[in-house]
């Protein structure tokens, strides 16, 4: 199971459409695919069609990490799976903002891991959607991944936030012993024909070299409305549509050529001293972590 994490600083980007664009085009290919929504406005679990009144959501699974609750949580979403791919939610809820501190504590920020160890063998993606700042729900989603994607659109204060959140990444890092990565930065919300946009590009390509992906997202209304109809944007009709589908799915390859051919088990309890030095072992219990960081 891989997990990635799509954030940005700065609210407005389109992170949530970056999110659900990457889960629909792992859908189209057939993956079985987590999505959680640790965003308070919920609005990929708006996307992803779960209106309707829920019992339990992410703030439950983050109070008690344990497989019952985890598995009453999830929830099919309500895409419809023509390539054999699963798509389920963890539905997002304002109540998640119990567990936004900015200064998490480190049982904390370990949580979110504890609960996806449970479902490893249940999906091949997890994509997390964090909220627009580097509180807690931020950090505990990257503590619980592989690799994080930063959402940057072509604009001054989004190309400032885009290098604060690499440089914490690179913080976050250092407390899974250097599991976290970053997947790179994405533009999205480019205008080809915009002069500004094209000038804050070039500004991203000079900050960020091969660390800004090569792909940029294009504004079009077709994403808007896949998203209000709570459809994926590859079922969406229409040239612009495919298009869009198609960048998606660029990135996707992306974040799979990344992915490194062995991959330790959130499940594994093995090898815990060597993990002292090197990545630290998904899925061991959650006091052999804390211990594990503890240490110098």
């Amino acid at each position: 199971m891989h997990v990635l994490s799509v954030s940005s600083l700065k609210g407005g980007v389109g992170k949530t459409t970056v999110a659900l664009g990457l889960a629909s085009a792992a859908l189209s290919r057939g993956l079985r695919t987590l999505v959680v929504d640790l965003d308070p406005q919920a609005d990929a679990t708006t996307a992803l069609g779960a209106t309707r009144e829920l019992k339990e959501s992410g703030a439950e699974v983050l109070r008690l990490p344990k497989l019952a609750t985890v598995k009453r949580a999830i929830i099919a979403s309500a895409w419809e799976t023509l390539s054999g791919g699963v798509m389920d939610l963890l539905p997002g809820s304002p109540k998640v903002v119990e567990f936004d501190s900015p200064t998490p504590t480190k049982r904390d920020l370990w949580r979110l891991e504890e609960a996806l160890s449970r479902v490893e063998t249940d999906y091949d993606l997890v994509i997390i959607d964090t909220p627009p700042s580097l509180n807690g729900l931020t950090q505990l989603a990257w503590t619980a991944s592989d690799k994080v994607l930063i959402v940057a659109e072509p604009s001054i204060f989004s190309v400032l936030a885009a290098d604060r959140a690499i440089r914490a990444v690179a913080e976050i890092s250092k407390q899974t012993a250097g599991r976290l990565q970053p997947l790179g930065v994405l533009v999205n919300r480019f205008i080809p024909a915009s002069k500004e946009h094209q000038f804050r590009l070039a500004e991203l390509q000079q900050l960020f070299g091969p660390g800004l992906l090569p792909e940029a997202i294009e504004e079009h209304s077709a994403v808007q409305q896949a998203q209000g109809a709570a459809r994926p944007i590859h079922s969406w009709p229409g040239e612009i549509a495919i298009k869009t589908a198609q960048s998606f799915e660029v990135v996707l390859d992306k974040l799979f050529q990344q992915q490194p051919a062995e991959q330790g088990k959130r499940s594994s309890k093995r090898n815990l001293k060597s993990a002292k030095n090197t990545k630290i072992k998904r899925g061991v219990s959650l006091e052999s972590v804390l211990d594990l960081v503890d240490e110098p």
